[in-house]
């Protein structure tokens, strides 16, 4: 992937159909990036695992591909900063708050 300045990116969650707000959006952050010269990337976001249907994911990809978008990196392409589905990206949440622990800058959420 080139460096570039500018670095748009579209994360659904696959938790239904792609619907026309969230195609608005990818458009928007697609044309966004490609005007600027810099890279698009597709990253789902499939953290709230009791909403996620199966087969969401890949039919989202489908439909963005309908479209006519395509991205520099994502879940079915791969690219310098995998994984590209943020459920297989828990130990580096995990590498994070151990540090900010560490720090003793945690507070509980209450």
């Amino acid at each position: 992937m080139q460096s570039v300045g500018y670095h748009g990116r579209f994360a659904p969650s696959p938790t239904g159909h792609l619907h026309v707000g969230s195609a608005c959006t990818a458009l928007v952050a697609w044309c966004a990036a490609r005007h600027a010269g810099g890279v698009f990337t597709l990253r789902v976001e499939d953290l709230d695992v009791p909403r996620t249907v199966p087969g969401m994911k890949e039919s989202q990809i489908n439909d963005l591909k309908w479209l006519g978008l395509d991205w520099d990196a994502g879940p079915d392409i791969g690219g310098p900063h995998e994984p590209y589905l943020q459920s297989l990206r828990q130990k580096y949440y995990q590498s994070a708050l151990d540090r900010l622990h560490h720090q003793q800058i945690l507070f509980p959420c209450k």
